[in-house]
């Protein structure tokens, strides 16, 4: 998530679950005309702000303008009796402290861990009557080597080297997620008090340098060169390098190839869940059920959140500083700090007042790079996928790699550059990088009896097609079809399993959800958008030229969200 709540204090309908609804209803108990705070969005960043700010004893009310609260850690039912993470599938980087302080398992949180967690099949001719081989990562290092010896025995003997490598580079680098970026503007514009108090800021990273230590030359090159640069310093097998490189690609408009591509990469590596690093889950009902649990957390102790409420304008007093918002029927809110989850696009391009801020700081929010790869799919499937590399067993239970992120078309890094040169030409990608989930595989509260939800993250799809071309239903579904021609190659029989689908292209997701260019990151993960330079430089520490405001979204520091 953006900020850890901690430290963004201190810097400063229907829901799918109709029980929570009434219970938040009855405690938010009308609009009021003025609150100490109001935040603007109610997904899961917004969320974790409120209920921090009101266990603080700050009157706090959420805005949101979508019909349910989650922004994109939603479920919707977009096909009767299938329950859908819409946008956000998985649970991962959502900070540990979070959970305790805001109590979500008490609040009705329940997660699924996945062990394994990933599965590659291959497109291979099975000679003399074999199965198609693959590659099943899980938490066994000793059977992950042995899944590895398939395709490279020297790189079976690597792996345990490369995780604690990058084990260890996460471990230096996540103090910092929950501290402020240093305070850049403060050692160059601010009092010598202020300076002086700055001198603190510098602390994460010199712990972070003491724990790298004389391997900093090395982990600088993750965090700079392209992936495949560092993979092939490790591995020599494709079908391992590509698995892995998956994860320094997915939401980002870049290739394997790409200078930085590294540091993506790594965010996955640091993610955790109920003290098991790098595990990821599902939620128990949907991601929705996530921020049902935080705004629980919040109404219990007093928060506000409304449901079809669009704040059109943040309003400034004749010294520049916040004093409320507007809402979209004219409904004037006053307070003293507005929280903003939406994205620094839309928060300082279209709610603030444009003659408060600097113009060199608008000019900079205006370029902040969105592109997007993303198409996300949702499937309705009346039974479980049968991969030709994993045949499903008689009676069509799930088994251990249905559980898993399942890579396809990611048998070789090659595939997924030439998926990006596609989508560079304006072209969806003819073989495209697919990520197919089922999360009903361990929560079978999602679907009718026998049959399953399916998430599909696809890329990379471009937000304008060649030749200035919008998308359209036509090309909508055609895309769509090609992915369910790819899946249909690695296990037949998908096609017909279809009951119904849900396509979200880059301009979907933006425009559903708010996010700018579709980009799940509300801006590039690259490292010209990160740390003191999220979303710009002298602006990262969550304040805003606007005294006052406050950025609380993905577009702030650390960049990510809880989720993927």
């Amino acid at each position: 998530m953006a900020a850890s709540g901690r430290g963004l204090c201190k810097a400063v309908a229907a829901s799918p679950f109709p029980a929570w609804r009434g219970a938040h209803s009855e405690a938010r108990g009308g609009l009021k005309s003025e609150y100490d705070a109001v935040v603007i969005g109610a997904g899961h960043n917004g969320l974790v702000a409120a209920a921090y700010l009101q266990r603080l004893g700050v009157n706090t009310a959420v805005f949101e303008t979508r019909h349910v609260i989650g922004g994109a850690a939603v479920t919707e039912e977009i096909i009767p009796e299938f329950k859908f993470s819409r946008a956000s599938y998985l649970l991962s980087l959502l900070r540990p402290q979070i959970y305790t302080d805001l109590e979500l398992k008490k609040h009705g949180l329940r997660l699924h861990l996945r062990n394994p967690h990933s599965f590659t099949p291959m497109l291979e001719e099975g000679a003399g009557g074999k199965v198609p081989r693959s590659l099943l990562l899980g938490t066994d290092m000793a059977e992950n080597q042995k899944q590895i010896a398939q395709f490279s025995q020297k790189d079976a003997q690597a792996f345990p080297r490369y995780e604690e490598f990058m084990h260890c580079l996460a471990l230096a680098i996540d103090p910092l997620l929950d501290v402020a970026p240093v305070d850049m503007a403060a050692f160059q514009r601010g009092s010598l008090l202020q300076r002086i108090r700055s001198l603190s800021t510098l602390k994460p990273l010199l712990k972070a340098g003491r724990i790298l230590g004389a391997q900093l030359p090395r982990y600088y090159e993750v965090l700079t060169a392209p992936i495949t640069k560092m993979l092939d310093q490790w591995f020599e097998s494709e079908p391992l390098k590509a698995t892995l490189a998956t994860d320094a690609v997915i939401g980002a408009m870049t290739s394997p190839h790409t200078p930085g591509s590294g540091y993506v990469l790594l965010h996955h590596v640091m993610g955790g869940l109920e003290g098991t690093p790098g595990a990821w889950g599902y939620v128990q009902g949907g991601m929705g059920a996530l921020s049902d649990a935080i705004a629980i957390s919040a109404t219990t102790h007093g928060a506000s959140i409304f449901t079809e409420k669009t704040v059109v304008k943040v309003q400034v007093n004749s010294e520049g500083r916040v004093q409320g918002v507007v809402l979209e029927d004219g409904t004037e809110v006053r307070s003293r700090a507005v929280l903003s989850s939406t994205s620094p696009q839309i928060t300082f391009l279209k709610l603030a007042p444009q003659e408060w801020l600097p113009e060199e700081f608008v000019e900079r929010i205006s370029q902040l790079d969105t592109r997007s790869p993303v198409t996300k799919i949702n499937v309705a499937v009346d039974r479980l996928p049968s991969f030709l590399a994993a045949p499903n067993a008689p009676g069509g239970q799930p088994l251990p790699h249905h559980q898993c992120s399942i890579h396809l078309n990611c048998e070789d890094t090659l595939l997924l550059h030439q998926a990006f040169e596609d989508a560079m030409d304006g072209l969806p990608s003819h073989r495209p990088m697919i990520e197919l989930c089922i999360p009903s595989s361990l929560d079978p509260t999602l679907a009718p009896a026998g049959c399953h939800v399916v998430s599909l993250f696809t890329q990379y799809t471009p937000y304008t097609l060649a030749g200035g071309k919008a998308w359209d239903e036509q090309e909508r579904n055609a895309y769509a079809d090609r992915v369910f021609d790819c899946i249909e190659a690695y296990a037949p029989g998908f096609k017909d399993s279809v009951v119904g689908r849900d396509v979200l292209t880059p301009p979907d997701l933006e425009r559903i959800f708010g996010l700018p260019g579709g980009n799940i990151f509300h801006c590039a993960m690259t490292l010209d958008q990160l740390y003191f330079a999220r979303p710009v430089p002298l602006h990262s520490g969550y304040r805003c030229p606007l005294q006052g405001l406050y950025l609380c979204g993905s577009g702030a520091h650390p960049g990510w969200s809880a989720v993927v």
